[in-house]
């Protein structure tokens, strides 16, 4: 069963791209050596970070970004696949 965990920040004013940084920086690595099936790092309107990946177990943990770069506190979330074509 894959289970996709979505992790998503708003950054601070004008800090959009420093949490970007940041994520590809010291988020990613840690996560490609838990082993992923899938990671994809995107980014939208309102200065926000989404970062989705997909597990066969137990997702990996993204930490907190430092002190002074959201604008609110990271929302993170897991789904389970129930269809996919």
């Amino acid at each position: 069963m894959t289970r996709a965990h979505m992790w998503e920040a708003r950054a601070a004013e004008g800090r959009a791209a420093e949490l970007e940084h940041w994520v590809r920086e010291r988020a990613l690595p840690g996560l490609r050596a838990a082993g992923p099936e899938r990671l994809e790092l995107l980014t939208a309107a309102g200065d926000r970070v989404l970062l989705i990946t997909w597990w066969t177990g137990e997702p990996g943990h993204v930490p907190d970004p430092p002190d002074g770069l959201l604008a609110r506190p990271v929302h993170r979330w897991s789904f389970t696949s129930t269809h996919v074509e």
